[in-house]
């Protein structure tokens, strides 16, 4: 397999070396050149554990890691889950809520972390070097990607999010490890200030050269792949025939998660709709229902990781809405870069594409939501997971529905208080983060700020 770019400027170039260049250096996102048709093969796949199912998703992206060492990578990624299941799945009533909190951190995000965090140590002990990774967050992605590096040689990490728009405890698990090798940058800003700076970084190829720029976000194509392995896991744990399919509800921030799905389906896993749920920030709920993708103000809500007006990921997905036109996506980008905007033609009655449901959840049907779960079901669930059940619940479909938990309700107290008038969220590996020192950086959102402070920390 090999893999290209979303904007058509890089040869073709095998996974290892995808992993380490992380944004393609024309700017784009890498995508693989084809996509596996899984359809006559993913019946015998039943049955199999979340590992095995992992190594039969992953071998066939993965051609330049030998099997073996392929599948103790996996299984080093998972070491640190809690579940024997890894992602088990929870029944609520008419929906099943898919729980993606059992890593390190209590997000959704180890999954593909703790796998990416071993891919790295693995390039850089094979063919030697170092790697010094720039990453921006909304509120998960920092937490897991310092616990998916840590104690790694060869490995910096600098981590940037949105200062006081992340949830107390989503800055506690980043700002309180004080590895040598770990940086937390404060930005004076939001996460889509971060997001550009990132991007920023990685385009001047003289400085991502020099200081041998590695991506931990959602842009690198590994953890897109990571992710692709819980689709087809629970696909076909929730489906016993060859007929059947499953829907998947999706909290929808920077585009990542949704998209994996998006490939699962693709590759032939039996998937009908994929419902993106987005909160107030709903630009691309409106893209779907309306064509426009115009960017608007970034608003602060009780659901951080989801408050993103421009989703990296999303150019992935235009790239095969546009018929792997390279050209076209060009100009679209380009429009959107320069005017805020552009519109896609709409499919008659269908939206943009048929097989995505958009809706949005604001604050007090989330936490409507929150309540109306604990008081039924006695089930916790955090804001971004609520967000994808009132969308869910709205979606009538004879297929059932899986609801993506994309992290631990003990990560946002104060939501949970706000919907159940009580504090009951809590979880002993947060409750330890209480009182322990802290170290960060405030910067103002400025790519020399940025790269002085990067060239600092790099000094010998």
């Amino acid at each position: 397999m090999k893999y290209i770019s979303t904007r058509g400027g890089i040869k073709p170039i095998n996974f290892c070396e995808a992993v380490r260049m992380g944004l393609a250096s024309d700017g784009g996102l890498i995508v693989p050149e084809s996509i596996p048709d899984i359809s006559a093969d993913i019946d015998s796949w039943r049955g199999l554990s979340y590992r095995e199912i992992a190594l039969k998703v992953m071998s066939l992206f993965i051609d330049d890691i030998q099997t073996e060492e392929l599948e103790q990578l996996i299984q080093a990624s998972t070491e640190k889950f809690t579940s024997k299941k890894v992602t088990p799945c929870v029944d609520i009533d008419d929906v099943f809520v898919l729980e993606l909190f059992h890593g390190p951190t209590l997000a959704f995000k180890d999954l593909a972390l703790q796998f990416l965090g071993n891919v790295f140590e693995y390039i850089l002990k094979r063919d030697g070097g170092e790697l010094n990774i720039l990453g921006a967050t909304s509120g998960d992605t920092g937490s897991a990607a310092i616990q998916g590096v840590l104690n790694k040689e060869n490995i910096n990490i600098f981590i940037m999010h949105p200062k006081g728009r992340t949830s107390p405890l989503q800055a506690i698990q980043m700002i309180s490890v004080l590895d040598k090798n770990v940086h937390n940058i404060a930005i004076n800003g939001t996460f889509d200030d971060c997001q550009h700076l990132m991007k920023s970084a990685f385009n001047d190829s003289e400085f991502k050269a020099k200081h041998s720029l590695g991506a931990i976000n959602s842009v690198n194509w590994a953890r897109i792949l990571a992710q692709i392995v819980y689709y087809v896991n629970s696909s076909l744990n929730q489906t016993d025939a060859k007929n059947q399919k499953v829907n998947f509800s999706v909290p929808t921030g920077n585009f990542g998660d949704i998209f994996a799905g998006f490939i699962a389906k693709k590759m032939g896993c039996p998937i009908d709709k994929l419902l993106l749920a987005t909160n107030e920030n709903n630009i691309l709920a409106k893209f779907f229902n309306t064509g426009v993708y115009e960017k608007g103000n970034v608003v602060h809500t009780i659901s951080p990781s989801m408050d993103i007006q421009v989703a990296s990921n999303f150019e992935r997905y235009l790239y095969y809405y546009l018929g792997e036109d390279s050209k076209t996506l060009n100009s679209a980008m380009d429009s959107f870069t320069n005017k805020g905007r552009f519109v896609c033609k709409l499919k008659g009655d269908s939206g943009i594409d048929p097989q995505f449901i958009a809706g949005s959840a604001d604050t007090e049907s989330t936490l409507k939501m929150i309540k109306e779960t604990w008081d039924r079901h006695e089930y916790l669930l955090d804001p971004h997971t609520a967000t994808s059940l009132v969308v869910a619940k709205n979606h009538k479909s004879p297929y059932k529905t899986i609801c993506l938990a994309t992290a631990h309700p003990a990560k946002f107290p104060s939501a949970i208080e706000d919907a159940l008038g009580k504090d009951i969220a809590t979880h002993p590996s947060l409750d330890a983060l209480k009182g322990l020192e802290t170290r960060c950086e405030d910067l103002d959102a400025n790519i020399n700020s940025i790269k002085e402070f990067v060239r600092k920390k790099l000094k010998p």
